[in-house]
Parts: C-alpha cells; structure tokens; sequence
C-alpha cells in the first residue's frame, strides 16, 4: 500500500488486492488483466479493438511521458478497459502532444491506476495465467473490497465471447488515408487501386493505411458480413481484420463467409483475430493461452526463408497447429514458445499472420506482407 492514502485498487479474483493512485475516469470495470512490454505506443494500444474485456499493465514504467495526440488512435474511442502503470503519469514532453495522459484516460472513460509494483503483477500473471480483476477508482478511498473480489470471481472471461461484433463498424465505409511519414503526416491515396474488401473484426487503422500505402482500394465491412456481401462489391483481394475475444465464437459467423470468398479463389490476407477466423475455416483449432503475447518485441522465425522479425503481438488465443489440414502449412513460428504465427494455403494467394506487421515496432520489418498482399492482387489481375 502506498504511503500516502490510495484511490485506486485492483482486485484480483484470487482476493489479491493492489492499492495505488487512480487517475483518469472513476468507478469500476471488470475484466481479464493483460501485461505488455512494449516501450512505446501506449496510447495505440488503450484504443485497439482487440484489447475489448482487457486491462493492460505496462511492464515499461515511462507511462504518459509523450502525452496523446488524436493522430496515434487506432479508433475512435479507447477500447482497453483499464489501465495498470509503475510510476503515476507525468507531464507529457513531445511536441506532437495535445494533451496529457491522465486528462485523456478521463475525457475517453477509462480508468488508470498508478504506483503498481508492475513486475510483482507480471509475474503473477506469467505464473497463474491471466487473472480476471476488478479495477476501482474513487477520490475519496472507499472501496468495498470483499464486493470488488467477488465481481472479479463472477466474470465469465473471454472463453466463448464474441466481442468482434461489438467492436466492429455499424456499416460499410471506405479508406483512403496512407501511413505518416515526415514532414507530411498523413497523406490520401489517390486514383484507382487494388479493389480490397477488408472485413472488420476490430479494425485498427494504421492496418487501413498500410493497405492503401500499398496500392489498395479499401471498403470496410462489419464483421457480420456475408459471402455475399463481401464478393458484391467484386474484390480482387480480401482482407480480415485483428479483433479481439474466443475467435471460435466468432467464427461462427465469420468462417461460413470465409469459406464462401475462399470458393471465389481471391487473394486472401489476415491478420490476427483475421489469422485464427483463416485457419478455423480451413479447419484447424484454436486454444486459449497462458498469458497470451502482448508486446512490441517479440521474435518471430519466418520458416520460409529463415528470417526472423521483430514484431508487435496481441493475442491470449492462437492457432493449434497439430490441427492443420493437409494443404495448409505453418509460416511463422514464435521463438519465445514455439506457437503458431502464421499459415498459408499451398500453392495459393491465402495466407495469414498472428502479429500485427502495420504496428512496426521500430524496424519494418513484416511491412512485405502488405506488398505480398498487393503483387498477388496484381498478377491475378495479369494473368
């Protein structure tokens, strides 16, 4: 417990409980905790779709140094539930900063907690799994612990939850904006391009730009689409989407249109929640994590080529590929645990990664898949 009175707690389902400073929004959420290590990019990660039923402890203590600025958002509004950070928020330095951390949790609703032993809490979470918890704010200090343990036990978890549907767009729209390069920030595609269907799992939106960056014309499309629905607009390649909760849940909807565009013989990318709706439709399995991977560093073999690439990860399920079917071969392994990143159809233009290539964790380097993506649309286009 801090020295000062704290007015913030986490409790943790197995009656844990972590005192700290709360800032941002007040009240209380429920949800499963998360730890990530990435360095930077706070802010991008309180606002991707796929962290729908999550809070996020930060195992990099500099939380909040470089403010928020509406350009880092990868959605409209923050998606994470909570926030769980080492050291309370400070001024933010950076001249692309329009406001401060704190400030900015509580104009969106979302609660923070500082002054966290991180490193207690991310061991725990390496060691049990991760915890459901109930996170509180409340200026005043009062907390009604026994009640805040209870909620955290009640909470049914993201096993069996479709959140994908409530993260997606509510209808179809267009995408035109490019990735940020300097001096010019963001830039708008123009002339026709690469006709893309991108169905919206959780959509973030430098994912969007990538794809335009590359030469592609994009309509987005909710989750729910149909097979129909997607080869309307006549693609010449389609795209699914990150998102977040039990992708067998969603693929109850999801892998009958898969399969229905897979019939079509388009070139197909996905990425993510995109990735585990590819493999569920070709047939294979997927199976809750430990912990999941949540972070900017993770090393990832290409079995291709035997490149590795420093990627970006989120994800607490991922593909079983002792489950792949014949015709279907695993890509891309991770080189923390040996799990499954990513797959292709033999002999095909369908393939699919569990990390997010657009995140570019510093180096670029799963920027090609993109380009892939792209030449495969353009030689379908020749032949």
């Amino acid at each position: 417990m801090p020295q000062d009175k704290p007015t913030a707690c986490l409790a943790l389902a197995d009656g844990t409980v972590f005192y700290g400073r709360g800032f941002g929004a007040t009240g209380e959420t429920v949800a499963e905790l998360v730890f990530n290590t990435a360095m930077t990019g706070y802010q991008e990660i309180m606002t991707d779709p796929s962290y729908a039923g999550q809070v996020v402890t930060f195992t990099f203590p500099h939380i909040g140094n470089t403010g928020a600025t509406p350009e880092d958002d990868e959605t409209a509004t923050p998606v994470a539930a909570g926030m769980v950070v080492k050291w309370d928020p400070t001024e933010p330095s950076n001249w692309r900063s329009t406001a401060d951390l704190q400030s900015w949790m509580a104009s969106v609703g979302r609660i923070g907690i500082g002054g966290i032993d991180t490193r207690r809490l991310t061991r725990a979470i390496r060691q049990q799994g991760a915890p459901h918890v109930a996170l509180a704010h409340d200026p005043e200090g009062k907390f009604d612990l026994g009640a805040l343990v209870a909620k955290a036990r009640a909470w049914k978890g993201l096993v069996g939850l479709d959140l994908a549907k409530d993260v997606s767009c509510a209808q179809s729209y267009t995408w035109d904006e490019k990735t940020w390069a300097w001096p010019e920030g963001y830039t708008r595609r123009e002339g026709p391009g690469l006709k893309v269907v991108a169905v919206d799992y959780g959509a973030k939106r430098n994912i969007l730009r990538c794809l335009a960056f590359a030469g592609c014309e994009v309509v987005v499309l909710p989750a729910n689409a149909t097979a129909e629905d997607v080869l309307a607009h006549k693609p010449e390649g389609v795209f699914l989407s990150n998102g977040p909760g039990d992708p067998a849940a969603t693929g109850a909807y999801a892998v009958p249109m898969i399969q229905g565009v897979l019939k079509a013989d388009l070139p197909l990318f996905g990425i993510c929640l995109g990735h585990q709706m590819l493999a569920l439709a070709l047939g294979a399995k997927t199976v809750k994590m430990n912990h999941g991977h949540h972070g900017a560093n993770h090393p990832v073999k290409d079995l291709t080529t035997g490149k590795v690439e420093i990627t970006s990860m989120n994800h607490g399920f991922t593909v079983d590929s002792q489950t792949l079917p014949k015709g279907v071969s695993e890509t891309h392994v991770s080189l923390f645990d040996g799990s499954n990143c990513g797959i292709a159809v033999d002999g095909k233009p369908i393939f699919s990664v569990q990390y997010h290539p657009e995140a570019s964790p510093g180096p670029q380097d799963s920027f090609y898949l993109f380009e892939r993506f792209a030449a495969a649309m353009r030689a379908r286009r020749a032949a």
